[in-house]
């Protein structure tokens, strides 16, 4: 047994009960999603050692009282953000509070006054919020900038003393930036605005439709972190209203604007829409939806994914288009980041480079956007995935920085959260890729590269044909994805014995690296097809003279030994061995 002066950070779930009553399999899942992407990174960045956990809590013990307050700052901080997009009654909140005293340590758990005034304070703070003793408050007073309001002397259950307590602030106050700075951390996102869409059934009815449909649209396309959506509120004042369109974004400081119809003719519901180009009035793309008038409802959340999903390709197509004629000089933020990616997709070792200078430049001219951040990370990851880069070891921890990075700065994200899972994966830890993947889901379910990826990660769980609707509902979603969608598709039919599929797939592909070239190989291998087999071989071992089978095989990310013995005997079968 040992006593030791020590900072305790007591934690509590508000409201367990009641979700747990309401959802008890979905509130399990995301406090562990919590804990696995939030708050276990937080306490081991801040040097706490956690030790226990309740159903609804835990306990963490650190050696300094300043990193066990950043560490709360940090998990209430990002709470607040994570919860943005969950409806209010099925958010997870914490109350944490903290106390500085002596505490004994006994078979890896704490004991003693400290540690039962840590947990009453944590029962005194606010939903969200954190409240500390006046030892604490002493220490991190003037160490850290945050506001410290005094609570009073409060009695608390089972301490027989008062005990002053206060209140951390944690609204994040931000200094006013100087013209240069503003200047400089322009991220310049594409802005648009959906007007509220006419209805033309001559049947009033059908107006709660077309104004639901358009609130759905403004919703999802809200969701793409790249895009600046104006709020319904702004737009819906054209409702009824005969609009000029130049004027109109110019009001609302838009760049695009999206108009349409619904018209019902007898038992079908015909609905239009448009993108126009505001700054240059031209219409950009343009697409009419005819639905049988079964489920209006139904019809409204088909379209509605339709519309979202297609909007933000044609509107970074677009943008590409204005980069093409933009000196660099120019390009702020957002456009570097947008040409980075465009770079990123072409999976090539100059592209990936060129891609590396331009995603440095949107960090450097936003230090605080998030988006740039998980790009930087993914960019560097197809180096580092590819051996682009001279120390990998090195490239892999900054990959890892600045996802931790962007996590901080938009929990909300679903580039994020898809980039960390593509990570997971590559480190083959797939129950964390998992909970990445299903967060990134359900931030943006119509985002054709989350999509893409959770057939990805279908195919390495063991369940490819799975993937294979996943990996084809991407393609529908972006009919002009990248090309390395036919990658992932060629794999999944593999995976799930469908050879010809396969092969089919990956002929798809301009230009095939060894990898692709060994999957196509034992395809050929599995079908009997000993010349084709030799021949894509023969491709391999020109692309990597130092092939093996073993050494291919360790770069896969299959759950179940079946798959890898799978593609081990295709490969043997091809000539491989």
């Amino acid at each position: 047994m040992e006593q030791r002066l020590a900072a305790v950070l007591a934690a509590d779930m508000a409201g367990y009960s009641r979700l747990m009553e309401a959802d008890e399999a979905g509130t399990l899942a995301r406090l562990k999603t919590h804990r696995i992407e939030l708050i276990d990174p937080a306490i081991a960045k801040n040097k706490g050692r956690l030790i226990k956990t309740t159903g609804d809590g835990l306990l963490v013990e650190f050696q300094s009282v300043t990193d066990a307050v950043k560490c709360a700052v940090e998990i209430q901080q990002r709470m607040k953000r994570r919860n943005a997009d969950v409806p209010e009654d099925r958010r997870i909140e914490f109350r944490i509070g903290i106390n500085l005293g002596d505490i004994i340590f006994e078979d890896d758990d704490i004991f003693g006054d400290g540690v039962n005034i840590a947990a009453r304070a944590e029962q005194m703070a606010e939903v969200g919020g954190i409240c500390v003793t006046a030892a604490v408050a002493t220490q991190v007073g003037d160490r850290l900038e945050l506001a410290i309001d005094d609570l009073g002397e409060k009695m608390l259950k089972n301490i027989s003393r008062p005990v002053r307590l206060y209140r951390i602030g944690l609204e994040e106050a931000l200094p006013a930036a100087s013209p240069d700075e503003a200047a400089r951390k322009s991220v310049c996102k594409p802005t648009i605005v959906v007007l509220p869409f006419t209805n033309m059934s001559g049947d009033p009815e059908q107006e709660f439709f077309a104004d639901g449909l358009t609130e759905d649209i403004i919703t999802e396309l809200s969701r793409r972190h790249e895009l600046f959506v104006i709020s319904r509120n702004s737009s819906f004042v054209y409702k009824n209203q005969s609009v000029n369109v130049r004027e109109a974004a110019a009001s609302l400081g838009a760049q695009y604007l999206v108009e349409g119809s619904v018209r019902k003719i007898g038992g079908r519901v015909r609905v239009t829409v448009q993108l126009i180009d505001a700054v240059n009035d031209a219409h950009i793309w343009a697409d009419k939806y005819d639905r049988q008038l079964d489920d209006i409802f139904a019809i409204q959340d088909e379209v509605t994914a339709a519309i979202a999903a297609t909007l933000p390709g044609r509107v970074e197509a677009a943008q590409r288009d204005q980069i093409s004629r933009t000196k660099p000089a120019n390009m702020a933020a957002y456009e570097c980041a947008l040409a980075a990616k465009v770079l990123h997709h072409r999976s090539t070792v100059a592209d990936n480079a060129q891609a590396q200078s331009l995603i440095d430049r949107a960090v450097a001219l936003d230090p605080g956007y998030a988006h740039a951040h998980a790009w930087r990370a993914c960019i560097l990851g197809q180096s580092w995935v590819y051996g682009w880069c001279e120390d990998k070891e090195a490239t892999w921890a900054e990959v890892n920085a600045e996802l931790e990075r962007a996590l901080s700065l938009d929990d909300n994200d679903a580039d994020v959260h898809r980039i960390l899972a593509a990570v997971n994966v590559n480190t083959n830890a797939l129950t964390t890729a998992r909970y990445h993947q299903e967060r990134a889901l359900f931030l943006n379910p119509n985002y054709d590269l989350v999509v893409v990826q959770q057939g990805e990660l279908l195919t390495w769980l063991g369940r490819p044909e799975e993937g294979v609707e996943w990996i084809l509902k991407a393609m529908r979603l972006n009919p002009h994805h990248p090309e390395r969608f036919w990658s992932h598709l060629g794999k999944a039919h593999f995976a799930a014995r469908h050879y010809g599929e396969a092969i089919e797939a990956f002929m798809h592909l301009s230009a095939m690296d060894e990898t692709q070239h060994a999957f196509v190989a034992a395809c050929h291998g599995w079908r009997g097809d000993a010349i084709a087999a030799a021949a894509h071989m023969e491709k391999v071992r020109a692309l990597c003279p130092t092939f093996e089978i073993e050494a291919f095989l360790a770069t896969m990310h299959y759950a179940q030994e079946a798959d890898t013995g799978h593609l081990r005997e295709g490969l043997t079968k091809a000539g491989a061995g």
